[in-house]
């Protein structure tokens, strides 16, 4: 998820201790017997719970044992050779898990944000490494003091308490409680391996029914409509595409085209390089705009941020310079 950082241990004890302090005056087990419960409930045994936390096994079961008298519930099935956990232990764990980690990330956004001098950003993943990742090198030139984290996971937001400072989103710009301005417009384009054309003619509507069509998927039982759209501009009504394999990434969609499998339609800017070096051929002369963009979002009245002003510039540059292409 990120890079993990180092933490002071006395920071650590000082937070601890405030915690267990926190926990006390809630009436909530301690902080320590939590902790032995997690890892329990992870590995599924006292043995290797023991090895992992440094403790004896009859500690760790002891930790566990009292944590279920105080909660008046068992949490744990306790079978020959393995543990399963109860219904109850279940639930407990989830909300531990997510519990430490909402402390783990507080913890790291407050030693990472004295270090002015490192931008994270979020980005799609498709983008990141069709578009973002070739063009790394120019942007450490344009920004040779700014150190870059860079994430693709979806979930990643910029909620005030998060260490995000900026992202790129796909969609139609309506992100709630967030700034967004556009970047750049998907250009649509079908495009195949070379090797599929050989002793090929593809001159009209029909010959695409050659091929396995390659569709991208917008939600588990949604695809995305990009091969319709590029039909209708093209004036080919009979082309049936609903067969075909599906993938839930352009990225995906895009391989699998370079290695043969089939057509698919995808974003010029996306597949710029493969064109360029023939690891892709463009079918037809055809090029539709798509319905959605690529977005440069920050959080309403951030302020203004010398790194991601110049992050934003660095951006626009380029995507004026891929347009002027």
């Amino acid at each position: 998820r990120h890079a993990r950082v180092s933490i002071d241990p006395a920071t650590i004890r000082r937070d601890a201790a405030f915690l267990e302090a926190t926990l006390s005056m809630r009436r909530l087990p301690g902080l320590s017997a939590m902790k032995v419960f997690e890892v329990v409930g992870q590995t599924r045994s006292f043995t290797r719970a023991a090895e992992r936390l440094n403790l004896t096994q009859s500690a760790v079961s002891r930790q566990v044992r009292n944590l279920e008298d105080e909660l008046g519930e068992d949490l744990l099935i306790r079978r020959h050779h393995h543990l399963e956990l109860t219904p109850a232990g279940a639930e407990l764990l989830a909300t531990i898990q997510e519990a430490f980690h909402s402390i783990e990330v507080s913890l790291r956004s407050i030693t990472e944000k004295s270090n002015q001098n490192r931008l994270r950003i979020n980005v799609p993943p498709t983008f990141a490494k069709r578009w973002l990742l070739p063009r790394l090198p120019r942007l450490r030139a344009a920004l040779p003091d700014v150190d870059i984290s860079l994430s693709t996971e979806a979930t990643d937001t910029l909620a005030e308490r998060g260490l995000l400072d900026c992202a790129i989103r796909f969609g139609d710009g309506e992100w709630p409680m967030l700034d967004a301005s556009i970047l750049m417009t998907e250009r649509h384009v079908v495009v195949c391996a070379p090797s599929l054309l050989e002793g090929v003619k593809v001159e009209g509507p029909t010959d695409l029914q050659r091929f396995t069509f390659l569709h991208v998927l917008a939600s588990p039982d949604r695809r995305y409509l990009t091969w319709r759209h590029w039909l209708d501009a093209a004036g080919f009504q009979d082309v049936d595409t609903r067969g075909g394999l599906e993938f839930d990434l352009l990225d995906l969609a895009i391989e699998a085209a370079c290695a043969g499998l089939g057509v698919t339609v995808a974003d010029r800017s996306m597949v710029r390089v493969q064109l360029e070096t023939g690891q892709l051929v463009q079918l037809f002369d055809v090029e539709v705009e798509g319905h959605e963009s690529y977005w440069f979002v920050t959080r309403p009245q951030a302020g203004t941020d010398s790194k991601v002003d110049a992050f934003r510039a660095w951006l626009l540059t380029e995507v004026s310079a891929d347009r002027a292409a």
